[in-house]
């Protein structure tokens, strides 16, 4: 049986449990609706759980299932943009004085690491949106 037949199942059961506890939530007096939602909550963390195991399985047998040179090349120029975005922040842009007079614990180092994860954000989303444009354009010139 395929890993998919399996994620298959799964959701479906999934899916049954959670309709079930729903119709128990729904046909139950508010005190057992609140002990109800409780319970809920652990199958939350139970499917959620689950849904993360399956992406890292699926992610690692795509990895060895795919081209794992790609892959690795991928994650470098990934980190290499985060790295190039952490250096080119400063971290000295903003005024410390209202977040320390609040109470915030609000350093050089967090502005900092804030400051490149917003150019790291920056610059994937213009590679993102130049990649879109020259596919589109590349469509649209091949015909």
């Amino acid at each position: 049986m395929g890993l998919h037949k399996i994620l298959k199942i799964v959701a479906f059961a999934l899916a049954i449990i959670g309709a079930i506890f729903a119709l128990m939530i729904m046909a139950g007096d508010e005190e057992s609706a609140q002990s109800m939602s409780g319970n809920m909550l652990y199958v939350a963390y139970a499917v959620l759980g689950i849904v993360l195991l399956l992406v890292v399985l699926f992610v690692i047998k795509g990895l060895f299932a795919g081209n794992l040179k790609k892959t690795l090349l991928t994650v470098g120029v990934f980190l290499a943009i985060v790295f190039i975005s952490y250096g080119i922040s400063s971290g000295t842009d903003l005024n410390l004085k209202p977040f320390i007079d609040k109470g915030a614990d609000v350093t050089e180092s967090t502005s900092k690491t804030v400051g490149a994860g917003l150019y790291t954000f920056y610059i994937l989303a213009v590679l993102a949106i130049g990649s879109m444009l020259y596919g589109g354009a590349k469509k649209i010139f091949n015909r």
